[in-house]
């Protein structure tokens, strides 16, 4: 029995030690196979920052393309090729603080469409400066579309609700839009039908008195307003059937009180510059929709 009791023992040994190295085995195998689900976690969420790189906004060079430049329409057209890369500033930030909402044209309709249409009208200006003691260049407005470039073309176009969570945000520095010179309905005409029509509240029979010196800028900004409101009700009709419920709001109404809101505060500054500054105009920045 002395004898015995150690081949037991040994075969005891045995069993334990397989048992060990089965169970370590185990472990190696759950161990390797946790590695590589963290690993193929990371690349994952890699590939979907990456993915949501939202690109950036390029447009034609203006000032490239302009003839020489009068003395006395430098400091407008200045100031309006200024404005023209303040948009695209404005527009940039959009784009990358709305990466994930609306759906495959969110971008065109709610940044890009807005962008030109904003661009259309500075152009515009300063081909007016330009043409009031020297030949109008022509053919600027080809020069108003922009491009998306980069990750962007994927990443700014993803999921759908919000088309336009963006358009209230990228539109200061272009809210021109409001036109005003007895803004209500002007401009609208034409407009009516299912489609309805843009109505902004009038905003030169709030003005104060405006002083001479003011009176052209001011007269400019107010025509201003009136294109903002018509290029604002030709995109209505031309955007009939896209987008979800709040699209006419979030990519036609938002980005117009934008535009209005900054020709209205054009209009505040010219006027103090000289008198008493109005207060208050912002107001009536907001336009609605008719049907």
């Amino acid at each position: 029995m002395s004898r015995a009791l150690p081949k037991y023992n040994k075969r005891r040994v045995a069993i334990i030690g397989g048992a060990v190295a089965v169970a370590l085995t185990g472990a190696v195998v759950v161990n390797t196979a946790l590695a590589g689900e963290s690993k193929s976690g990371g690349a994952t969420t890699n590939a979907q920052t990456l993915a949501a790189g939202p690109g950036t906004i390029v447009c034609p060079d203006v000032a490239s393309k302009l003839p020489a430049v009068p003395a006395s329409a430098k400091a407008e057209v200045d100031r309006n090729l200024a404005l023209l890369q303040t948009q695209i500033n404005e527009a940039n930030t959009r784009l990358q603080n709305t990466v994930g909402q609306g759906g495959p044209n969110f971008v065109q309709n709610a940044i890009l469409g807005p962008l030109k249409d904003k661009r259309v009208s500075t152009v515009n200006r300063i081909a007016t400066a330009i043409g009031r003691t020297a030949a109008k260049p022509a053919g600027l407005d080809a020069l108003a579309p922009c491009a998306l470039n980069g990750a962007g073309a994927a990443a700014g176009n993803q999921g759908n609700n919000n088309a336009g969570n963006n358009a209230n945000n990228g539109n200061a520095g272009n809210k021109g839009n409001n036109g005003n010179a007895g803004n209500n309905n002007a401009g609208n005409a034409g407009n009516a039908g299912a489609v309805g029509t843009i109505t902004c509240p009038d905003v030169a029979s709030q003005l104060p008195a405006v002083p001479a010196t003011a009176k052209a800028e001011v007269d400019r900004n107010l025509a201003l307003l009136q294109t903002q409101i018509n290029e604002a009700n030709t995109r209505l009709k031309n955007t009939v059937g896209q987008g979800g419920p709040n699209f006419v709001q979030n990519a036609i109404l938002g980005p117009l009180q934008g535009k209005r809101e900054s020709t209205i505060d054009r209009i505040a500054i010219s006027i103090g510059r000289k008198g008493t500054k109005p207060q208050g105009l912002n107001v009536l920045a907001a336009c609605t929709l008719n049907k």
